[in-house]
This record gives C-alpha cells, sequence and structure tokens, in this order.
C-alpha cells in the first residue's frame, strides 16, 4: 500500500475516533510523535493549575488544616477508588500510594501470610517478570522462609500446585507487550489452593481489567505510564474484599493504624483498604495524579480498547509497508486477545537498536528501546493518532535506510 494511501487511511481513522477530542486534554504539540505512553505519560492540562492551587491556597494558606479541609487525610482511599473504576474493582478496595515496588513486597508477604499451610513454601513467578518484581518476590521469599520459581508465564495455571503459596505475574510483559490471561491464570491458581498478585503496570489504563469479576486476589500498578500521573507518581494497591480482615501488611505504619493519633505502641490495623498504607500519604503527588485522573471522566474502557488495537494493527501495517523487508521484526503477539496496548520491534539488520532509536528521537519520534535489540512503542488511546502512528513507521523507514534528516 503506497504511502499516499496510508495517510489518507490514517486521516479518516483520525477523523473517525470517537476518542479524537481527548488529545486537547493533554499538554502535546503536533511537532512530536509521543509514543512513550507506556513509560511516562503525557502531562493532563489541568494538572499544573491544580498543583498551584494546593501549594498556593491548601499548603501555602489552609496549611495544616487542610490535611481535614481539602480532603488530605482520605485521598488515598479517594484516589484509590478513582483507579478502582478503571481496574474493575469496586469502592473500598485499591489504595494509592507508595511505589509499585513497596506494594508488589506488601502483597507478596501477605499473599505468603494468608497460605493455610507450612508446606505451601513457593512462590511463582513469570520468567520474563519485569526484573523488580523479581528482586521483591526473592526478597519476599527469603524473609518467610519460601523459594521462587521462575516459569513460563503461558505455564503459571499449570505449574500452581499444593506447594505454591503465590504466584506473582505481569498482566502484559513489558519487553514484548504480550498479555497474560489474567482470568484463566487467576482461575487455575485459585483451584489449586494458592493466590494470586497481579502486577497492571501496563494495563492500568491501557486496556479493560475485571479484578473483581475475575476473582483476583491482590494487584499492584504504576500510574505514572497510561494513567498520566506524572514522574513517580504514587502507585496502587489493590486487596480483594473477602482478603481484607485477614491482610497482614509486612509494613504496618502508623497511617494504617485503626487509631493513628492514639501513637499506641501496639499495632491494631484498620479495617478496608486503609490496611494498605503506611506512612504520610506523598500528598502532592497524590493530588497530581488526582487530578490526571480527570482525564477518564466518561470514558469507556471498551472504547480505549477498540481503539488501542486498532492503532497497532494501523502501525504494524505501516511497518511493514514502509520498513525493507528483513529489518525488523515483531515480538509482538498477532492475536488481539495476547497484545497489550504497545509494539516492541526486534531490530534484525541494520544499524543498532540504540542507535536507532537514538535517530528516531532526534527526528522527533518518541519511543525507548530495550536491550539488547528492542524498539518499544507505546500506544496511549487517550491522545494517539493514526496520523502518529504513519508518521513514526514512515520515519522508521528512513532511519532504517540510513536517512540522515
Amino acid at each position: 500500500m503506497s504511502e499516499a494511501a496510508l495517510a489518507e487511511e490514517a486521516a479518516a481513522l483520525d477523523a473517525a475516533d470517537g476518542l479524537a477530542a481527548k488529545r486537547a486534554e493533554f499538554d502535546l504539540d503536533d511537532g512530536c510523535v509521543y509514543l512513550d505512553g507506556n513509560s511516562l505519560g503525557a502531562l493532563p492540562r489541568g494538572v499544573a493549575d491544580r498543583i498551584a492551587d494546593v501549594v498556593g491556597r491548601e499548603w501555602g494558606r489552609l496549611r495544616i488544616r487542610s490535611w481535614e479541609e481539602s480532603g488530605w487525610w482520605t485521598a488515598p482511599e479517594r484516589v484509590g477508588d478513582r483507579i478502582g473504576r478503571l481496574v474493575g474493582a469496586a469502592p473500598g478496595q485499591v489504595v494509592a500510594g507508595d511505589s509499585t515496588s513497596v506494594n508488589v513486597f506488601k502483597a507478596v508477604v501477605a499473599a505468603i501470610r494468608l497460605t493455610d499451610t507450612a508446606s505451601r513454601d513457593e512462590v511463582l513467578v513469570d520468567a520474563a517478570t519485569f526484573p523488580t518484581d523479581g528482586y521483591i518476590a526473592q526478597s519476599a521469599a527469603r524473609m518467610t522462609g519460601c523459594r521462587v520459581r521462575a516459569v513460563d508465564a503461558a505455564d503459571l495455571a499449570r505449574e500452581a500446585g499444593p506447594r505454591t503459596a503465590v504466584v506473582l505475574v505481569n498482566h502484559v510483559d513489558y519487553r514484548t507487550g504480550r498479555l497474560h490471561d489474567l482470568p484463566g491464570i487467576t482461575a487455575a491458581v485459585r483451584a489449586a489452593g494458592a493466590r494470586t498478585v497481579w502486577d497492571l503496570c501496563h494495563s492500568a489504563g491501557a486496556l479493560p481489567v475485571h479484578l473483581d469479576a475475575d476473582g483476583a486476589d491482590f494487584a499492584i500498578g504504576c500510574t505514572y505510564k497510561y494513567l498520566n500521573g506524572g514522574p513517580g507518581a504514587p502507585a496502587f494497591l489493590y486487596v480483594r474484599r473477602a482478603l481484607q480482615d485477614r491482610f497482614d501488611s509486612p509494613l504496618p505504619g502508623w497511617n494504617s493504624h485503626a487509631d493513628p493519633f492514639a501513637m499506641a505502641p501496639a499495632y491494631t490495623p484498620a479495617d478496608g483498604a486503609v490496611r494498605g498504607r503506611v506512612g504520610t500519604p506523598e500528598i502532592l503527588a497524590l493530588l497530581a495524579l488526582d487530578a490526571a485522573l480527570d482525564v477518564w471522566d466518561g470514558v469507556d474502557l471498551a472504547a480505549v480498547r477498540a481503539k488501542s488495537l486498532a492503532l497497532t494493527d494501523f502501525f504494524l501495517r505501516c511497518v511493514e509497508a514502509y520498513v525493507p523487508q528483513g529489518r525488523v521484526e515483531s515480538v509482538t503477539p498477532e492475536a488481539h486477545g495476547e497484545r497489550g496496548s504497545q509494539v516492541s520491534l526486534r531490530c534484525a539488520a541494520g544499524p543498532p537498536g540504540g542507535d536507532v532509536m537514538t535517530e528516531l528521537i532526534r527526528r522527533g519520534v518518541v519511543g525507548d528501546f530495550r536491550r539488547p535489540d528492542i524498539l518499544r512503542f507505546g500506544f496511549t488511546p487517550l491522545y494517539t493518532r493514526f496520523a502518529d502512528a504513519e508518521r513514526a513507521a514512515r520515519v522508521l523507514a528512513d532511519v532504517l535506510e540510513g536517512v540522515r534528516g
């Protein structure tokens, strides 16, 4: 298909896009094709004014009164419930705060502590897990007398057995964009008598997630990718309601105490999702995230998913049409049911992948590179256009052909 035909098709798809108006709610410019929202989402325009008000009025004038008058104290649960709507969790099961790594630790240790027999001494992780998840799992296992066993994600359902305490798995593989079977793995792990901890970092805000309906036990995720919460934005922790009265956090802080201002020497956990809190909430970051989540008001996640798949399909078609044969190969699954919201291309020939991405960024197409040879392109349906996908593929072809602009 010709360049002109694909450009015309992109224009028609953008004109028919029901989410197109959302792009105006982000601080973006037409000179850059931003395909790195799977690492850091773009800035929603409402965040700056909200933070200026938090700093100037709530902190600057109200000062400590803002813990009550401005709702600072309840921000972790309030923001958590807003995230919960996007991951299929009813209110009262998600708390926002701390980092993804800290929340992985809480969830894995708590899941191990929920086991009904000492013979369950195994933590299963998917072999391609994000490194930090593996590091945390190893530490949690050492602390609890367990061992970690890494297996392919496709084998997790089959490998869970009588010795398994918890299965930690990434919903979407960060390298390849492969989407794993949350409902199927969850059901199999539950049938084996074990617990699940799902890492939603690359799926929350990119596609529909149904934690309650699919029976997930715990889930964690970051908010600075598809949820656009900003660099270092607070992560979130989901604890299924049926487990909350037995959720024994390995980090019992004063903020999760049933009566935090009693300053009692003995710890008594609060009820509900509040147990997931630890120390004083990171208010500036939490309220920036709260403002960022406004862009999700009224958004249908089914429409987000449909556009994501259409964008990634179209990008792959453009790559096939423009890029010389044999230069790159997609490692992202073709099947829609196995694909997240990114496309990962392996550099099979030509310039080194790192050099390719450096040149792409210099030309205004921003993705990222994962060693040794993976070019990653994240498609954020709220603001990515089909014209962006077409332009990215065209520039990629020029770079691979050695053109210097």
